[in-house]
């Protein structure tokens, strides 16, 4: 199962590898920095762009911040009024020079102006020669363009975009009979576990579903990769697509970074469950060294380790992507997390009720105080336990209420079901019967109803009859233990009862009500007569 994750994160890894290769070309992806974007330098007060042509980024003008966006603006004009210019006209040659003007080099192409080469252009080098290396691209590109709008090349470009879109559809439905193959594989893995372990089962059921989770988001984001990714290529293709390529790698950059860390942060969690319902179902049907009781009893903590596991692992990768989330947006997250360090210690000193019940709930899961599905009574409330985190215990009443107790409140519980149970039964007999033979009789029912095939899983060992245990109102009380299975006590007693008072009605040794003796010492009471 690991394996067909591992092939399906592989692929779809290679399909991204695949579609960054043959974009390069045109513009960076969507996760990359794109030339159009504005870098700040060290200098708070210098900012640096790019001017583009046909949508490729041609070169880099720099300047402060308060001229930066005219002079941007300015330069692109003119760069796509002298291109407009050029692809009119049917001269195939492009005079570009450069013309010294107060001491920096002027750049005209066909005699319109096009930019002044300043000192922040040049940075470390001689501006003449950055205007000479401006030059040279400009003639290249120019024709390059002129050549992109004759019809040959058009046309080319349109079957390697017919091309483009057919690899696409095969993939993508490649990609569609693997996703649905896995499915049908996936429905047939579980393997026959038995009845009696059913938190296995459950387990396995669980990790089933997760892995389908991750591998099904994980196939979602490469059908989006393909398709989104060959879309940009397309568009990338034309010279009158390409500037909408350039403006939705824009647009689209910090959405498609937000998404990337969504889905990633959501296979992880994902993911990181089905790890760990993998590892506690391991360790479960793997307990060779382990006793029966012991058994039981981690079968029974295994609800209460995975949830609390997965809760603390949604919060620390909830808390990454976060981060990633701020990083993304090129927010700097040194100072926020200092801010949080000093948040996080205000909120420990105002809130020490919540830090005594995380510590006392994992203290209460690290030494199996009780666990999910435990029958506990803590103070004077008690059920059956529903809910168990590091903050708080909820458990269902026998009347149905549901009762949330702090974890912080926990001193002393009694366990009801820790590892076995116990069926405490008094049986009053007449004083008038054979105690011995219902001795025989009591111990008799219980023997029968241990070998019973019925009940024999649900009673540990023989029910051991202590004896008589008091003399009372009702009669002579005799004492029974039954040992149990864990929340098992009640029904077995129930049916303990019923067998129990039809095999002493059989013998004639019937169940006393309360009874009284009353002494008259009144002589007119006792002699009616006179």
């Amino acid at each position: 199962m690991i394996l067909r994750f591992l092939a399906v994160a592989g692929t779809m890894v290679m399909t991204i590898s695949s579609v960054t290769k043959a974009t390069a070309q045109f513009s960076p992806l969507p996760f990359l920095s794109t030339p159009s974007s504005l870098k700040n330098q060290v200098d708070d007060k210098i900012t640096s762009g790019w001017i583009y042509l046909d949508g490729r980024p041609l070169f880099n003008i720099t300047a402060s911040k308060t001229n930066f966006p005219a002079r941007f603006q300015n330069i692109q004009q003119n760069l796509q009024d002298i291109t407009h210019n050029y692809l009119q006209t049917s001269a195939a040659e492009i005079k570009v020079q450069n013309r010294i003007v107060k001491g920096l080099p002027n750049i005209y192409v066909n005699d319109q102006y096009l930019m002044t080469i300043t000192y922040e252009d040049a940075r470390q080098i001689n501006p003449l020669t950055l205007a000479n290396q401006i030059s040279d691209e400009l003639q290249q590109h120019l024709k390059q363009a002129k050549q992109e709008r004759q019809s040959h090349f058009l046309i080319q470009q349109g079957e390697i975009a017919a091309v483009g879109t057919l690899a696409m559809i095969i993939i993508s439905w490649g990609v569609g009979r693997w996703q649905k193959r896995l499915i049908k594989n996936a429905s047939d893995s579980i393997p026959n576990i038995p009845t009696k372990s059913q938190p296995i089962t459950t387990l396995l059921n669980q990790q089933q579903q997760h892995l389908q989770e991750v591998k099904t988001r994980l196939f979602q984001t490469a059908q989006a990769g393909i398709w989104g990714s060959g879309s940009l290529i397309i568009l990338g293709l034309f010279p009158y697509t390409r500037a909408w390529q350039i403006a939705i790698l824009t647009i689209a950059q910090i959405p498609v970074k937000l998404m990337i860390v969504a889905v990633g942060t959501y296979v992880a969690v994902r993911f990181t469950y089905a790890l760990i319902d993998h590892f506690t179902s391991t360790i479960v049907s793997g307990g060779a060294l382990l006793t029966p009781e012991t058994s039981e009893r981690l079968q029974l903590r295994i609800s209460t380790f995975s949830g609390v596991t997965k809760s603390i692992t949604t919060i620390i990768f909830v808390g990454a992507g976060s981060l990633l989330s701020l990083i993304s947006l090129g927010i700097d997250i040194v100072p926020l997390l200092a801010g949080a360090g000093l948040v996080g210690v205000a909120i420990s000193l105002a809130s020490q009720n919540l830090i005594k019940d995380a510590i006392n709930g994992f203290l209460i899961i690290f030494e199996d105080q009780y666990a999910l599905g435990d029958m506990i009574t803590v103070g004077t409330v008690g059920g059956l336990v529903e809910k168990l985190n590091l903050r708080m215990t909820q458990v269902r009443d026998s009347e149905g209420r549901l009762i949330t107790i702090p974890n912080s409140e926990v001193k002393i519980v009694a366990n009801l079901s820790s590892r076995w149970s116990r069926a405490d039964l008094s049986i009053p007999v007449s004083y008038q019967a054979d105690v011995d033979a219902a001795l025989r009789l009591i111990e008799d029912v219980g023997l029968e109803m241990s070998q019973d095939p019925q009940w024999q899983h649900q009673i540990l060992e023989k029910p051991n009859v202590l004896g008589v245990e008091h003399f009372s109102d009702r009669g002579v009380m005799i004492r029974v233990w039954i040992k149990t299975q864990p929340l098992k006590q009640w029904t077995v007693a129930r049916e303990y009862r019923r067998r129990l008072k039809i095999t002493l009605d059989a013998a004639g040794i019937y169940i006393p009500v309360p009874q009284q003796a009353n002494w008259i010492n009144d002589e007119q009471l006792l002699n009616p007569q006179d």
